[in-house]
């Protein structure tokens, strides 16, 4: 085996698929968690005794440094998609980074991944993109090497993305095409994510490296909509959504994130005037290696829940969807 690793955020959709990444590649890896009693289970995800998990707070000091304890390497995940309360992208994409590298420089850890996103800006309009900018910016404050991973959309069969609108598609007689639903996505698999960051964590050559992740196909969010409907057999309305009503459901989804999960957010909003595909200035998936995994190649594999009769629906009997 490797030395050890510590990953931060190792037991969500990314998180898991890049432990299990890890271990393949035989690393001993630490999961450092909030809740370790909800992360059992990531110690099947290698061999015996190759997994341990421990509890540490991104917010607490004392808890990342007993984390990273004879660490060699460590892999900062944790991001939130919309702030809620102390989880906000300021506490999280930004504090959080500098207090990981912080603390991994401080117990003499070698190798700093940390995890970003594709459009992260600090002239963003976006609170989000800008302060995932500002994480980098943190990080390769105290290591000048660290490698930054920028991923795309990420789908997989636990993703937040085509779930959430396939889901909305079964119960509403439209699906909202932000701005027109013209901003462009290169959606990327999760598990091509997670090979390109077990890659780097051990390269030599990745160290101070940016790498841009996208998959092999660009779609408009208005063909991302209609693949998603074609997919699950249903036949909804694509609706256009001008910017400024857009902006107006975005305030709304502020207030309503107060007490349930909104359908999309002001910033959100922002996020979406921009494309998120590769630049072409930064290595990507080619560059270490892999080749990318197609969006219409995995989608079937999860998205069937979402058909009338779920896997053992007829392909030719599904509807198309309306465009």
């Amino acid at each position: 085996m490797q030395n050890l690793v510590t990953v931060f955020g190792g037991s969500g959709f990314v998180g898991s698929q890049v432990v299990r990444q890890l271990a393949k590649a035989g690393w001993r890896v630490r999961v450092a968690v909030r809740n370790p009693a909800a992360a059992y289970e990531m110690r099947l995800a290698g061999d015996v005794g190759q997994i341990d998990i421990v509890q540490a707070n991104i917010r607490n000091a004392p808890s990342l440094r007993r984390a990273l304890q004879g660490a060699t390497a460590a892999v900062n995940l944790v991001g939130v998609a919309r702030e809620t309360g102390r989880q906000g992208f300021q506490a999280i994409h930004v504090m959080g980074a500098q207090k990981v590298a912080e603390a991994a420089r401080a117990e003499g850890v070698s190798r700093l991944v940390q995890m970003s996103a594709l459009g992260a800006e600090l002239t963003s309009p976006s609170k989000y993109a800008r302060t995932r900018a500002e994480g980098e910016g943190a990080a390769r404050a105290v290591y000048p090497d660290a490698v930054i991973l920028r991923p795309s959309i990420v789908f997989g069969a636990e993703d937040d993305f085509f779930n959430r609108f396939a889901a909305m598609a079964g119960i509403s007689p439209a699906l909202p095409l932000i701005g027109g639903g013209h901003t462009r996505f290169q959606p990327v698999f999760v598990g091509d994510v997670a090979k390109a960051l077990a890659h780097v964590t051990g390269a030599p050559e990745a160290a101070g490296q940016t790498y841009e992740l996208g998959g092999p196909g660009v779609f408009t969010f208005r063909e991302l909509m209609a693949l998603v409907l074609s997919e699950i057999g249903k036949r909804r309305l694509l609706a256009p959504v001008p910017w400024p009503v857009a902006d107006l459901l975005g305030a709304a989804g502020d207030i309503a994130g107060l007490l349930i999960e909104p359908p999309i957010t002001a910033d959100q909003v922002k996020l979406l005037r921009a494309d998120n595909v590769v630049s072409g200035a930064c290595p990507g998936l080619a560059e270490l290696g892999i080749a990318p995994t197609t969006l219409e190649s995995v989608l079937p594999s999860y998205l069937y829940i979402y058909r009338k009769g779920g896997q053992y629906a007829d392909q030719e009997d599904r509807e198309v969807a309306t465009v």
